[in-house]
């Protein structure tokens, strides 16, 4: 079994907002999937601006937890652009035992509240 990298739950996190800013109608105008690159999601949904930055949590850390300096940073700068900020923690955990890793092609929890007005 191989455990899925940094890279690969950011991917993960990522699809799973972005299948669900889909749904609730929001208009990608740019997606940043590189690590430590914010915000990952630019949208434009009834004419606002949103700045949405996603984090992948895994086990034992709680996703609702955010960095208040780097979301302050964001809300700063979405606000020179008229934009609202968002936060996406998308809690990822190992389904048969959540003391391990999440590992590729194995079941998996999500635990995602949807996003955060910062």
């Amino acid at each position: 079994m191989k455990a899925l990298s940094t890279q690969e739950l950011h991917y993960l996190a990522m699809n799973i907002v972005g299948r669900q800013l889909e749904a609730d109608g929001y208009d990608f105008m740019a997606v940043n999937s590189t690590l430590k690159k914010n915000p990952q999601f630019v949208c434009l949904k009834n004419k606002q601006l949103h700045f949405i930055v996603v984090r992948p949590i895994t086990h034992p850390k709680d996703p609702s937890v955010f960095d208040s300096t780097l979301m302050e940073t964001i809300k700063s700068h979405a606000s020179k652009h008229e934009a609202r900020a968002y936060y996406a923690g998308v809690g990822l955990i190992n389904a048969e035992d959540n003391s391990l890793p999440v590992y590729l092609n194995e079941p998996y929890l999500v635990d995602y509240e949807g996003l955060v007005e910062v």
